[in-house]
């Protein structure tokens, strides 16, 4: 009959003795506020590569170079530029409201100082290689920037927003999800150039976390594409605490068939460089034999006490025991009990 989408549902939950919910305002503000967002940062993206190809991304395209980035692996992850200008993408983007481009995180609002006029908002990426980071959608909700030359932070991720969590989001699970459904594997590692690295050598299911130790969420989000993600960390000391973390963190979370496995990297190595020595090749045979996860932990526990006594062996089952306590689930729970009792 033509009716309108809307209608017809109406009319056919009238038909059905149904109520219809009341349409929520807010939640409708909420998706007009959230569309307005993702042009901007659209719109910021679009300009960030335009700024690379020109003249003023030639020190960001030649580090690029030096990193072995090819031009296709630059578009396919959407590399850009962001000169190092306090106004210059606000001048860019002049046709949203500059409270708009704060909301998204690509200004910075100065705070309000007495007896001072309200100050501009300002540019927050200014002389850094771009990289946007997605939703699972492959929308644009999110940039990290590494700075080219000398300044600190090295690399800065946009805080969060009402489109961006950093604390639910892993870069590159837009590309990953599809790729994981293929090889049945996630690698979880350390930065998103690392996940460059290995996507440029073919290994395309690799993410990673945007500065923060892995979050439940995070966990709960790996566990919906794989039961048991390779967690594959660099061999130094951050790396290592980085993965004892998360083992620590999934432990209550853990279900039947559902775990983690561990890959520690030759120290001062990471993807990049075995790639770079070895290939993809050398990289898969790094992470062919992973730890599973209950003995990630019986190795963090065990590294941290001297058995060389009785005391000392009893307090590291006690430590175990403890660790083991934290899962919730019951099986998985009794089967840990008893792997550690039997060491």
């Amino acid at each position: 009959r033509g009716l309108p989408f809307m209608d017809a549902v109406k009319e056919l939950a009238d038909a059905a003795g149904l109520e219809m919910p009341a349409a929520d305002p807010h939640a409708a503000r909420r998706a007009q506020q959230a569309r307005g967002l993702q042009d901007a940062m659209q719109a910021a993206q679009d300009w960030f590569e335009q700024q690379l190809a020109g003249v003023d991304g030639a020190q960001a395209r030649a580090y690029l170079a030096k990193r072995g980035i090819t031009d296709a692996t630059r578009r396919a992850f959407g590399f850009g530029f962001a000169p190092d200008s306090r106004g210059r993408l606000k001048t860019a983007l002049k046709d949203f409201p500059a409270d708009m481009l704060v909301e998204a995180g690509l200004l910075i609002q100065p705070p309000d100082e007495p007896g001072r006029t309200e100050r501009e908002p300002y540019d927050r990426f200014r002389g850094r290689l771009m990289l946007p980071i997605r939703d699972a959608r492959g929308r644009v909700i999110a940039f990290g920037g590494r700075i080219i030359g000398e300044g600190e932070p090295k690399y800065l991720n946009s805080p969060d927003t009402p489109l961006f969590d950093k604390g639910r989001t892993l870069y590159n699970l837009d590309k990953a999800l599809a790729a994981a459904r293929r090889t049945d594997r996630v690698i979880v590692v350390e930065g998103y150039m690392d996940v460059i690295a290995l996507a440029q050598a073919g290994i395309e299911e690799a993410v990673a976390p945007l500065g923060t130790a892995l979050t439940e969420h995070q966990l709960e989000r790996l566990w919906k594409m794989v039961d048991v993600p390779i967690l594959c960390f660099d061999g130094d000391r951050a790396g290592q605490k980085a993965a004892d973390r998360a083992a620590t963190r999934a432990l209550p979370l853990l279900k039947p068939g559902q775990s983690l496995h561990f890959v520690t990297l030759p120290d001062g190595q990471d993807p990049d460089d075995i790639i770079k020595a070895k290939g993809a090749g050398g990289f898969e045979n790094c992470i062919a034999a992973p730890r599973p996860l209950v003995e990630q932990i019986w190795r963090h526990e065990r590294a941290t006490i001297d058995t060389s006594s009785p005391e000392g062996r009893a307090g590291l089952q006690q430590r175990v025991a403890e660790q083991a306590a934290t899962i919730a689930d019951p099986l998985v729970r009794k089967e840990y009990e008893r792997a550690f009792r039997t060491r």
